[in-house]
């Protein structure tokens, strides 16, 4: 089984989602808790953008004890120069420079020609490289590049000392079958990319970011960037949280595990939520309050029989708990695993006047909780109620 590596940018892509600034301490916060959980880098933000970034990466790389801590830079002097300031007190240092690669962006962003932004690239991984031994490399917009010029100049990331080459579908264009193809063409041609790590960082525009990214997984991709939550830039990113889950739930497939301790996922998620007050959609993939809930009869009558039925992913090995949730589509097995779990027992009469009590409530509100159940108990036939 081989190791894919988790580079976390919630602290830097996740926070620049619109409104999604962090205070220092929550950012210190969320630093720690990717850091226990066994991420492999915390790419803890932009320092050139202002002092408060500057500062607050510097405090991150200070205090984390496990990661590595990572601070991006465009391939300028002053970028490079801020990024090797900031992470200078990390045990473990990355400067991530990087640089658009696309005809739309050179032309109409940078104004610069290819053969301008080769030599930008390399000597700027040329000049990170004196502050830094950890060195990654993107290629801005690469999925809309030409696949050519990508060769071109990773090879030359790679003779300049870039230790990982990072591939960003940076407006969440590509598509799955597409990732692959790109990712296995670029490690047949790069030059010298037996000596590095292929990354991929995938944006959700179209909704793929999670497949595109576990299609480069299984190209041979052995980093990839994501954020708590999927937060991030536009739609967001790749999740962190579907990402580890998909490698552990499907190792027949990817053959790849992450170092990531899936039990922390909902509680970093809450913090996430909290820290950037963007509430997390009930039915998001793993962290969402839905992800383990059933409602439906059918549903409810499997899982009570057999978790395995409805229920791809063990909850408890990402900090959650299976919810059956009573409303008006739930069976009787449902409703009376509840009773009986509040200590509620009927004779066959009061199980069917429970019941018909039940329905009638629940055709009225959306769902039924433990306080309406045991109201409804009060005025069945019960036979016994034990707190």
């Amino acid at each position: 089984m081989e190791t894919v590596e988790i580079f976390d940018t919630t602290l830097r892509d996740g926070e620049q989602s619109p409104g999604a600034a962090m205070t220092a301490s929550t950012r210190l916060t969320i630093a720690r808790l990717l850091d226990e959980a066994g991420v492999d880098t915390i790419e803890a933000g932009f320092p050139i953008s202002n002092e408060v970034s500057f500062a607050s990466v510097k405090a991150i790389a200070k205090r984390t004890r496990h990661a590595r801590v990572a601070a991006l830079a465009r391939c300028t002097q002053e970028d490079i120069e801020a990024a090797a300031g900031a992470v200078s007190t990390a045990r473990r240092p990355r400067i991530h420079v990087f640089i658009a690669t696309s005809p739309v962006h050179l032309r109409h962003k940078l104004g610069i020609s290819t053969g301008r932004a080769l030599e930008m690239a390399t000597d700027a991984v040329s000049r990170a490289r004196t502050y830094c031994d950890d060195v990654e490399f993107s290629a801005e917009d690469a999925t809309r590049s030409d696949p050519a010029f990508l060769v071109q100049i990773f090879s030359a990331a790679v003779a300049a000392g870039a230790t990982t080459l990072n591939v960003p579908d940076t407006v969440g264009y590509i598509t799955p079958a597409e990732m692959e193809a790109l990712i296995g063409y670029l490690r047949a041609h790069i030059t010298g990319v037996e000596r590095v790590r292929i990354s991929v960082h995938t944006h959700d525009d179209l909704g793929m970011a999670t497949a595109n990214a576990l299609a480069a997984v299984r190209a041979g991709a052995r980093q990839v960037e994501c954020t708590i939550n999927g937060i991030g830039e536009r739609a967001g990113n790749c999740a962190l949280e579907e990402i580890v889950v998909a490698l552990q739930t499907r190792a027949d497939v990817f053959g790849a595990a992450t170092r990531f301790d899936t039990a922390n996922l909902q509680h970093i998620s809450k913090a996430v939520a909290r820290g950037t007050r963007m509430p997390v959609q009930k039915n998001k993939a793993v962290v969402g309050a839905n992800a383990f809930a059933h409602e439906s009869g059918i549903h409810q009558d499997g899982v009570l029989k057999d978790r395995s039925t409805y229920e791809i992913v063990d909850p408890r090995s990402v900090g959650r708990a299976t919810t059956l949730t009573l409303g008006r589509n739930s069976g009787r097995h449902a409703l009376f695993a509840r009773a009986g779990a509040l200590g509620l027992t009927f004779d066959e009469e009061g199980r069917r006047e429970f019941a018909r009590a039940f329905d009638r409530l629940a055709a009225q509100q959306a769902s039924v909780g433990d306080a309406d159940l045991m109201a409804l108990a009060a005025g069945s036939a019960l036979t016994e109620c034990a707190s």
